[in-house]
């Protein structure tokens, strides 16, 4: 009998008696271990219901309710789809004015599956690993990191044993010791579907000592208005001095439901940086991002943007565990709420016994762009340790009358001032972005959002 932590619903029930899992237990033996035991942990767990505190105002019901096939196996595309996808991926390129187009790596992964085929890589990709998960499996990285990272074991977090226990393939990218990877890795998840489907990419990413990796992710959102809920893991290892710099743009279109959890590892005297931009389209995004300062001297910042808009719901999780001596984290998150939508920031910061000297800093800002918009923001310190610096604060606000009225009393039209009101909210994540033409490509596409 489920709990009332947990959702009763006929998709649970197919999976937690399906033999499924089954089907995809061809791997390592080390994997089947790994996959059996997420597959006995989601059966005993179910999906998280609002029941649950760290769901309490994410309601799945309505999009659980949907015949998926699970998307296993790789996509066949037809020829016409595929140059539909390139003439998108294209046209994001010029959007963001990429130099060297030709040299930029270009990753595509088609429903999770990464494609080779249909992949650019320059000719110093040697340089870095980049496959599938399958074809890596007997790596040092991938025998050492996979599932290791990213948490099952919490009812809350059951869409990752779910991820864990049937996935059929994934991204593997490890840049070697002491290599900096000069230009952006960009990743385009391509999801594709003539029927309600649920997908599951799972990515690992190995950032070893001294090296550098800067990556971009974007959608290509081509599931024709179907039903697709993709329930996304991403693992990422920041060795001793190595940075990581990683931006997830979020953009879809009605019908796509996005779970993911992003989580990272950090040793030493690095840097793990974590951008996210989510803008209208999707039903529901759902981001939770977990990074663990493991070692003494490290950084962590977190940034966030979300634009949403008609009934959207985006719900972002943060947490970040400061376990040694030493750490710096700065979370910085901005809501624009547009319509009827709904937005979440539960940001957890923890500050562990041995932790002195930590440097913690969370702010969460939200504008109701409309009056029926809402937002539900949970601001949370952890702190075990004495001699540490950690603040957090949230707000809840509407555009300014008076800014309004001054910018009208200067000439400007009603939609030009919204939109340089709404573009200097933005400012303070946006400026954060290290690559400036991705800022530009940004910048404007929140002007196109507000009208």
């Amino acid at each position: 009998m489920a709990s009332k932590k947990q959702l009763e619903t006929p998709l649970f029930e197919r999976f937690a008696s399906s033999e499924d899992v089954a089907l995809y237990q061809t791997d390592k033996q080390y994997i089947k271990d790994i996959r059996k035991a997420a597959f006995d942990l989601f059966r005993q767990h179910g999906f998280p219901s609002t029941k649950n505190e760290e769901w309490r105002f994410t309601n799945m019901t309505s999009f659980l309710k949907d015949d998926y096939l699970l998307s296993g196996l790789a996509t066949m595309l037809s020829t016409r789809e595929i140059d539909d996808i390139y003439h998108a991926v294209e046209r994001q390129l010029e959007a963001i004015k990429e130099d060297n187009i030709e040299k930029a790596y270009r990753i595509m992964l088609i429903n999770g599956h990464f494609s080779p085929e249909l992949s650019v890589l320059p000719d110093d990709a040697r340089d870095i690993t980049i496959g599938s998960l399958n074809d890596n499996m007997d790596a040092p990285a991938v025998m050492e990191y996979f599932a290791a990272i990213a948490d099952t074991a919490d009812a809350a977090n059951s869409y990752v044993a779910l991820n864990t226990a049937l996935y059929a393939n994934g991204l593997f990218i490890e840049v070697p010791a002491g290599k900096v990877i000069e230009q952006p890795v960009y990743i385009f998840n391509v999801y594709t579907a003539d029927r309600s489907s649920m997908v599951l990419p799972r990515n690992l990413v190995v950032v070893n000592e001294n090296a550098e990796l800067t990556l971009v992710e974007s959608i290509i959102d081509h599931t024709s208005g179907q039903a697709v809920l993709v329930n996304k893991v991403t693992e990422v290892a920041v060795a001793r001095n190595a940075h990581c710099h990683h931006y997830d743009i979020q953009t879809g279109q009605s019908g796509l439901r996005i779970i993911q959890r992003t989580e990272a590892t950090q040793q030493t005297s690095s840097t793990y940086n974590n951008y996210t931009f989510t803008f209208p389209g999707p039903d529901i995004v759902r981001n939770n991002l977990t990074i663990h300062l493991n070692e003494a001297n490290l950084e962590s910042h977190l940034y966030g943007l979300y634009l949403t808009a008609g009934t959207q719901l985006v719900d972002n999780h943060t947490e970040v565990h400061h376990k040694f001596p030493n750490g710096e984290s700065n979370q910085l998150y901005k809501g624009v709420l547009l319509d009827k939508s709904r937005g979440v920031f539960n940001g957890k910061i923890k500050v562990y016994q041995d932790a002195q000297k930590t440097n913690a800093f969370q702010q969460s800002n939200n504008m109701l762009y409309s009056n029926d918009a809402t937002v539900n923001a949970k601001p949370q310190l952890e702190i075990y340790a004495d001699d540490v610096k950690c603040s957090h604060g949230t707000t809840i606000g509407q555009l300014s009358e008076e800014a309004m009225f001054y910018l009208r009393s200067r000439g400007l039209g009603m939609a030009s001032a919204r939109k340089l009101m709404v573009n200097a909210f933005a400012f303070d994540v946006t400026q954060k972005v290290k690559l400036d033409k991705l800022r530009s490509f940004l910048e404007q596409k929140i002007q196109q959002t507000i009208q």
